[in-house]
């Protein structure tokens, strides 16, 4: 894996996706609603913390995973196809799977581990095609 080879660009792209659909999936037009049920969460829960601490570690965090499935896909072979494949299984087989093996042991409802899962598993195939296309 050559580092010098990564497309920055497309992983810096990746990372701000998996930023928006975050906004986009846990806002009320889809499963904002249900997810701050799920987690005993008011409105005025949400505007309680430091919100620029929480969407600046986000993005942060965002960054690492789009860097790693960057280093991931870094070859001159990957293809589009190939990078929302690798996308699925690293959202899905990996992350997604640690979010309802977690859950498991805390206790948590079908719905909470379906929305975390379904996020990453979708986030995570968006990431790779972008990586994939700028590849």
């Amino acid at each position: 894996m050559d580092i010098s080879t990564l497309n920055w660009f497309a992983v810096i792209v990746a990372a701000l996706s998996n930023f928006l659909i975050g906004g986009l999936w846990y806002s009320p037009l889809l499963f904002g609603k249900v997810w701050m049920k799920e987690n005993n969460f008011s409105d005025d829960d949400l505007k309680k913390g430091n919100m620029a601490k929480i969407f600046g570690l986000t993005f942060l965090f965002s960054i690492v995973m789009a860097f790693n499935l960057g280093m991931f896909l870094n070859d001159a072979n990957t293809s589009t196809s190939w990078g929302a494949i690798a996308g699925f299984l690293a959202g899905f087989g990996w992350v997604a799977m640690s979010i309802f093996t977690i859950g498991q042991f805390e206790r948590k409802s079908a719905k909470y581990m379906l929305i975390h899962g379904g996020y990453v598993t979708i986030s995570f195939i968006v990431m790779g095609l972008i990586i994939g296309i700028w590849r």
